[in-house]
């Protein structure tokens, strides 16, 4: 085992580089006693290293000439008189050395010893963990960005806020988009692109302004073991001063493994119903109607919808079979329904 600290080790190296390559390979056979047969000249470097017992061992050889210590220190702003003789060189390198042991010390951070400071790291590791499953928050958040980006983009709003497209999505997201108001229909979007413009074409094309409840009725938050995190919203649905429904909406995320902290979207539901098709005396109350174990429940119905009877049961749990209280509808035939044209702007 080599006896040259780690500063001592590297300083040792970059003065052996000032070397040529005989003296380099003489050195190694004189350090290893012949013992080790280096391939090359980095392989004999490593060995001259590792077997030198001390730095003063190696520096005194004679095949380390006194100018190659001298021009090491040169390289390092080391101002010594040419005529200094080989072994205060050699003690110069060492206080060199020494002295950058000691700040790279100093940069170490010192254990943690003291009680309260344990306590503090402790909490700190409890706070970060914590921070990770907080889904709630994580909604509030999603549902301000993207109701605020979608809605700016609405013409009488004003220049919108910032740039709408498919870079928010996963390239194979998917929209279901259901709505009810003076004709009920059931439509299927696939991949980013057509995604982003059927929603920005709400806003623009049709002047909608989607407003979330985000208190505790109006948004609900989920999360699978695999990482998806299913966030239910409901709110009204408004152009200009008027007010023309209610919407649910669930959002389907999956955090990015390319950047930091950023979720994109993989599925969106999306329920909207004309205050016009609601029943006689019915109060527009944007509210989700559905409990986290139904997000959960329609998790499984992403992943497993091949399965007859996984879609069923989630069916069943989702679907109150009123028209305005489940993101389904109760036909499952309109439900798979697909029309290849897109629906009208909502009436009133």
């Amino acid at each position: 085992m080599s006896g040259l600290s780690q500063s001592e080790m590297e300083g040792c190296r970059n003065l052996l580089g000032l070397l040529d390559n005989d003296e380099i390979m003489a050195l190694c056979d004189t350090v290893t006693n012949r013992l080790v047969h280096p391939e090359d000249r980095q392989d004999a470097i490593r060995a001259i290293l590792v077997y030198s017992q001390s730095v003063e061992e190696l520096l005194r050889r004679r095949k380390v000439h006194r100018e190659a210590i001298f021009k090491y220190l040169a390289t390092q702003e080391i101002v010594v008189s040419p005529a200094t003789e080989k072994h205060n060189l050699i003690q110069h390198a060492k206080d060199y050395w020494d002295k950058r042991s000691e700040l790279e010390l100093k940069k170490m951070p010192e254990p943690i010893t003291k009680k309260e400071d344990i306590q503090l790291f402790q909490q700190a590791k409890e706070d970060k963990k914590a921070e990770k499953v907080d889904f709630h928050r994580l909604g509030e958040e999603f549902c301000h960005w993207f109701f605020e980006l979608l809605n700016s983009q609405n013409p009488l709003m004003g220049p919108p806020q910032d740039e709408w497209g498919p870079q928010h999505f996963w390239h194979d997201v998917k929209l279901r988009f259901y709505y009810n108001t003076s004709e009920q229909n059931v439509i299927d979007y696939h991949g980013a692109e057509i995604v982003s413009l059927r929603l920005l074409s709400l806003v623009k094309e049709e002047f909608l302004f989607l407003n979330p409840n985000l208190d505790s009725r109006g948004l609900k938050c989920a999360s699978s073991p695999h990482g998806l995190v299913m966030i239910g919203v409901a709110g009204t649905v408004h152009r200009g001063d008027t007010c023309l429904g209610i919407f649910e909406q669930i959002f389907g995320l999956i955090r990015c493994p390319f950047v930091e902290n950023t979720w994109k979207i993989k599925f969106i539901n999306l329920r909207i119903i004309g205050g016009n098709s609601l029943a006689p005396g019915t109060v527009l109350k944007p509210a989700v109607t559905f409990e986290q174990s139904d997000l959960e429940a329609f998790y499984n119905v992403i992943t497993l919808c091949d399965n007859t009877e996984v879609r069923l049961n989630v069916k069943q749990t989702l679907d109150s079979g009123t028209g305005d209280q489940a993101l389904c509808s109760g036909n499952e035939a309109l439900l798979n329904k697909r029309e290849p044209s897109l629906p009208n702007p909502l009436k009133h």
